[in-house]
C-alpha cells in the first residue's frame, strides 16, 4: 500500500501551477539605413569594368537603447529595399533571434530577386542586427561566434589595370614593407601587357611575398591557361576568377592544368549556401570566396563556412577587411582576408574604431562589444546619396 504525504495548507508563498518566466524578450524597435558613395582616390578599373566611387550602404537596429552597425557594399538602390521592405519585417522581432530575421528577409526577396542588389540589402541588416545582439551581450562578435584565432592573416588587393607600372609597384612594395606577406593585383585588359606588368611587381615585391592575380572573369578559357603559365615564370600563387564564375566547367579544367604551385580561387559573386555548393561540388576552386556584405551577411558568411568545412576547402574573405577580421576568427576554414584598397580607405573614414594589420595579420577588438566601430556621421554626410 502506497502512503500520500499529506498536502500542505496553501500559504502567502505557496506556488500554483509552474514557477513563473520571466520575459527577457527585447523586440527591435527601428531599422534604417543610408547610402554613401565614396570617389576613388584615383580611376580605378580591373580585367571587366572601370569605376570612379564606390558606394556603402550602412544599416543601423535598435533595440532596448542600443544601436547595432552593419554595412555592405553595392548599389545605393540597397538601403531603399532595406526601408521599404526589410525594415517592417524585422522591427518588433526579438533582438536575439537573428536567424529568424534572416529568414523572413530572406523570404521576402523571393520576388525581387535575392542576388545582387537583395542580398546587399539582406547583407547589411544581418550584419547590424548580429552587431547589435553581441552588444547586448557585451561581447565582441568574434568572441560571440567562438573565435578560434585572435587574427587572420590578410593580402594586400589593389594593382588596378588603371595603374601606371610605377604605381602598381610602390603600391604592392609599399604593403610589404609594411609586414604584408601577400599582394593581389589586377590583371585582364591586355594579355601582353599583364606579362609584363606581373614581372615588374614581382621586382618590386622581392622574391618571398607571395603574388597574387584577379582577372575578374576577364579571360577565356585557352587565354587564361596560357596566361597561367606565362605567370608562373614570376611566381604567381594564386589566380582569382581566370574565367567568370559561371564557367564552373571552365575553372574545373584550369584548376586541373594550371601549375601546381598555383592556386584557382572563386566565389566572391556567391549570395547563397547553394552557390557555394554548387562550386565546391564541381570542383571549381582551390579556395572558395565569400563576401559578407554580399551572401547574406554574418548568417550566410557562416553558412558558406560551412560548406567549406563539409568539403575540406580553405575559405577566403572578400574586402570588407575589418567585418571579415571578426568572421574569419571565428571560422575554423578561413585561411586570410582581402585587405582591399578601396574598403580600407573607405572603413578608416566611415568608422571610428577600425583594426588594421600589425605584421600582416588582422585582429579583431575582443575589447570592444559587436564590431568596436562607431559611424562618423559627420564625415560622411557629405557623400550621403
Amino acid at each position: 500500500m502506497t502512503r500520500r504525504r499529506p498536502s500542505r495548507p496553501a500559504g502567502p508563498h505557496a506556488r500554483s501551477g509552474p514557477p513563473a518566466r520571466r520575459d527577457s524578450r527585447t523586440a527591435i524597435d527601428q531599422v534604417v539605413a543610408s547610402a554613401y558613395t565614396v570617389p576613388t582616390d584615383a580611376p580605378e578599373s580591373d580585367g571587366t569594368i572601370a569605376w570612379d566611387s564606390t558606394t556603402l550602404v550602412v544599416a543601423e537596429a535598435t533595440a532596448g537603447g542600443q544601436r547595432g552597425l552593419g554595412y555592405a557594399y553595392g548599389d545605393a538602390a540597397a538601403s531603399g529595399l532595406v526601408n521599404r521592405v526589410l525594415a517592417p519585417l524585422v522591427v518588433g522581432t526579438d533582438a536575439m533571434d537573428v536567424a529568424a530575421a534572416h529568414a523572413s528577409m530572406t523570404a521576402a526577396l523571393r520576388n525581387i530577386g535575392r542576388p545582387g542588389v537583395g542580398s546587399t540589402a539582406l547583407s547589411a541588416v544581418d550584419v547590424a542586427l548580429w552587431d547589435l545582439k553581441a552588444r547586448r551581450l557585451g561581447r565582441s562578435l568574434a568572441s560571440l561566434l567562438g573565435a578560434v584565432r585572435s587574427g587572420v592573416p590578410v593580402y594586400g588587393s589593389g594593382g588596378f589595370t588603371s595603374y601606371s607600372v610605377p604605381r602598381l609597384q610602390r603600391q604592392l612594395a609599399g604593403w610589404v614593407d609594411d609586414g604584408i606577406t601577400m599582394v593581389k593585383m589586377k590583371v585582364g585588359r591586355d594579355a601582353a601587357a599583364d606579362r609584363a606588368r606581373v614581372r615588374a611587381a614581382r621586382r618590386a615585391i622581392g622574391g618571398d611575398a607571395a603574388l597574387f592575380v584577379d582577372a575578374n572573369g576577364a579571360h577565356d578559357v585557352k587565354i587564361a591557361l596560357a596566361q597561367a603559365e606565362a605567370f608562373a615564370e614570376s611566381d604567381v600563387r594564386w589566380f582569382e576568377e581566370p574565367v567568370t564564375s559561371d564557367d564552373l566547367d571552365g575553372l574545373c579544367l584550369l584548376r586541373r592544368r594550371v601549375p601546381a604551385s598555383m592556386e584557382v580561387a572563386a566565389g566572391e559573386y556567391g549570395w547563397d549556401a547553394w552557390y557555394f555548393a554548387r562550386m565546391l561540388r564541381a570542383s571549381a576552386v582551390d579556395v572558395l570566396q565569400a563576401d559578407a556584405t554580399r551572401c547574406g551577411g554574418v548568417t550566410g558568411f557562416l553558412q558558406a563556412a560551412a560548406v567549406c568545412q563539409a568539403w575540406g576547402r580553405p575559405l577566403s574573405a572578400h574586402t570588407a577587411p575589418h567585418l571579415h577580421a571578426h568572421l574569419c576568427a571565428a571560422v575554423p576554414p578561413a585561411r586570410h582576408v582581402e585587405y582591399f584598397h578601396d574598403h580600407v580607405r573607405i572603413e578608416r573614414l566611415a568608422f571610428d574604431g577600425v583594426s588594421a594589420p600589425l605584421r600582416g595579420v588582422l585582429s579583431p577588438d575582443s575589447g570592444r562589444p559587436g564590431l568596436g566601430i562607431e559611424l562618423k556621421r559627420r564625415d560622411l554626410e557629405r557623400y550621403r546619396v
